[in-house]
Protein backbone atom coordinates (compact mmCIF):
# COMPACT_ATOMS: atom_id res chain seq x y z
CA UNK A 1 0.00 0.00 0.00
CA UNK A 2 1.70 3.65 -0.48
CA UNK A 3 1.81 6.60 1.27
CA UNK A 4 -1.10 8.42 2.49
CA UNK A 5 -1.65 12.00 0.07
CA UNK A 6 -2.58 14.02 3.64
CA UNK A 7 -1.15 17.31 2.33
CA UNK A 8 -2.09 18.78 6.28
CA UNK A 9 -4.07 19.38 9.54
CA UNK A 10 -7.07 21.35 8.69
CA UNK A 11 -9.34 21.97 11.26
CA UNK A 12 -9.26 20.63 14.88
CA UNK A 13 -12.72 20.70 17.40
CA UNK A 14 -12.88 22.92 20.35
CA UNK A 15 -15.35 21.40 22.86
CA UNK A 16 -17.12 24.11 24.37
CA UNK A 17 -20.31 25.01 26.37
CA UNK A 18 -21.53 27.90 25.28
CA UNK A 19 -20.38 28.42 21.44
CA UNK A 20 -21.04 32.77 21.62
CA UNK A 21 -18.99 32.72 24.78
CA UNK A 22 -16.56 30.95 23.14
CA UNK A 23 -16.88 32.82 19.70
CA UNK A 24 -15.91 35.91 21.52
CA UNK A 25 -12.36 34.85 23.87
CA UNK A 26 -10.88 33.15 20.54
CA UNK A 27 -11.49 35.92 18.43
CA UNK A 28 -11.96 39.24 20.76
CA UNK A 29 -9.11 38.12 23.91
CA UNK A 30 -7.05 35.77 21.43
CA UNK A 31 -7.22 37.75 18.02
CA UNK A 32 -8.26 34.79 15.67
CA UNK A 33 -10.42 35.87 12.30
CA UNK A 34 -13.69 34.31 12.00
CA UNK A 35 -14.00 32.20 9.02
CA UNK A 36 -17.62 31.05 9.45
CA UNK A 37 -20.23 31.34 11.77
CA UNK A 38 -23.52 29.86 10.50
CA UNK A 39 -26.32 27.02 10.84
CA UNK A 40 -25.26 23.42 10.18
CA UNK A 41 -27.54 21.84 10.71
CA UNK A 42 -31.08 22.54 12.43
CA UNK A 43 -29.37 21.48 15.49
CA UNK A 44 -25.71 22.42 14.59
CA UNK A 45 -23.94 25.98 14.37
CA UNK A 46 -20.46 25.65 12.31
CA UNK A 47 -18.36 28.49 14.24
CA UNK A 48 -14.78 28.65 12.74
CA UNK A 49 -11.43 30.17 13.95
CA UNK A 50 -8.16 30.75 12.65
CA UNK A 51 -5.07 32.69 14.08
CA UNK A 52 -4.10 35.58 11.50
CA UNK A 53 -1.88 33.72 8.89
CA UNK A 54 -2.19 30.33 10.32
CA UNK A 55 -3.05 26.99 7.99
CA UNK A 56 -5.24 25.22 10.29
CA UNK A 57 -8.46 26.48 11.93
CA UNK A 58 -9.96 25.42 15.05
CA UNK A 59 -14.31 25.06 15.07
CA UNK A 60 -16.14 25.77 18.72
CA UNK A 61 -18.17 22.47 19.09
CA UNK A 62 -21.06 21.81 21.55
CA UNK A 63 -22.53 18.62 19.70
CA UNK A 64 -20.33 15.89 20.60
CA UNK A 65 -21.39 13.72 23.54
CA UNK A 66 -18.00 11.87 23.77
CA UNK A 67 -15.87 15.54 23.76
CA UNK A 68 -17.16 17.27 27.09
CA UNK A 69 -16.54 21.03 27.40
CA UNK A 70 -13.37 21.76 28.78
CA UNK A 71 -11.73 18.32 27.75
CA UNK A 72 -8.89 18.92 25.46
CA UNK A 73 -5.75 19.95 26.87
CA UNK A 74 -3.03 20.69 24.97
CA UNK A 75 -3.51 23.10 22.31
CA UNK A 76 0.03 24.86 20.98
CA UNK A 77 0.04 28.32 19.98
CA UNK A 78 3.42 30.43 18.88
CA UNK A 79 3.83 33.96 19.66
CA UNK A 80 7.03 35.50 18.24
CA UNK A 81 6.07 37.83 22.21
CA UNK A 82 5.97 35.85 24.86
CA UNK A 83 5.78 38.63 27.31
CA UNK A 84 3.39 40.99 25.92
CA UNK A 85 0.99 38.40 24.80
CA UNK A 86 0.83 36.65 27.86
CA UNK A 87 1.16 40.46 29.84
CA UNK A 88 -2.05 41.49 26.94
CA UNK A 89 -3.73 37.91 28.34
CA UNK A 90 -3.69 39.01 32.13
CA UNK A 91 -4.85 42.70 31.32
CA UNK A 92 -7.56 40.96 29.72
CA UNK A 93 -8.49 38.62 32.54
CA UNK A 94 -7.14 35.33 31.93
CA UNK A 95 -5.26 33.61 34.20
CA UNK A 96 -2.17 32.96 32.79
CA UNK A 97 0.64 30.71 34.56
CA UNK A 98 3.92 32.60 35.17
CA UNK A 99 6.31 32.01 31.67
CA UNK A 100 8.16 28.20 31.95
CA UNK A 101 11.23 27.90 30.55
CA UNK A 102 12.19 24.80 28.48
CA UNK A 103 15.48 23.63 26.25
CA UNK A 104 12.88 24.45 23.01
CA UNK A 105 11.92 28.00 24.09
CA UNK A 106 9.57 29.89 26.88
CA UNK A 107 5.89 29.17 27.52
CA UNK A 108 2.80 30.07 29.92
CA UNK A 109 -0.52 28.04 30.32
CA UNK A 110 -4.06 29.18 30.83
CA UNK A 111 -6.81 27.60 29.88
CA UNK A 112 -10.51 29.31 27.95
CA UNK A 113 -13.43 29.64 29.08
CA UNK A 114 -14.29 26.13 29.44
CA UNK A 115 -11.09 24.99 31.07
CA UNK A 116 -9.54 23.67 27.62
CA UNK A 117 -5.91 24.03 28.11
CA UNK A 118 -3.95 26.16 25.93
CA UNK A 119 0.25 26.27 26.13
CA UNK A 120 1.17 29.47 24.75
CA UNK A 121 5.20 29.37 23.69
CA UNK A 122 7.81 31.44 22.35
CA UNK A 123 10.15 28.65 20.46
CA UNK A 124 14.05 29.41 21.16
CA UNK A 125 15.51 32.11 18.79
CA UNK A 126 17.11 29.94 16.04
CA UNK A 127 15.06 26.71 16.73
CA UNK A 128 13.55 25.04 13.73
CA UNK A 129 10.11 25.11 12.96
CA UNK A 130 8.55 21.90 13.92
CA UNK A 131 9.61 19.57 10.86
CA UNK A 132 8.69 16.23 11.83
CA UNK A 133 9.85 15.04 8.51
CA UNK A 134 12.48 13.48 9.73
CA UNK A 135 11.41 12.04 12.82
CA UNK A 136 10.68 8.18 11.42
CA UNK A 137 7.00 8.06 11.16
CA UNK A 138 7.19 4.52 12.32
CA UNK A 139 5.39 4.98 15.60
Amino acid sequence: MGRMAITHLQVVSIPVSDQDRSLAFYRDVLGFTVLADQQFTPEMRWVMLTPPGARTAITLVDWFPSMPAGSLKGTVLETDDLDADAAALGAKGVDVSPVQSAPWGRFVTFDDPDGNGIVLQASMPGAPDVDVSGWGGTA
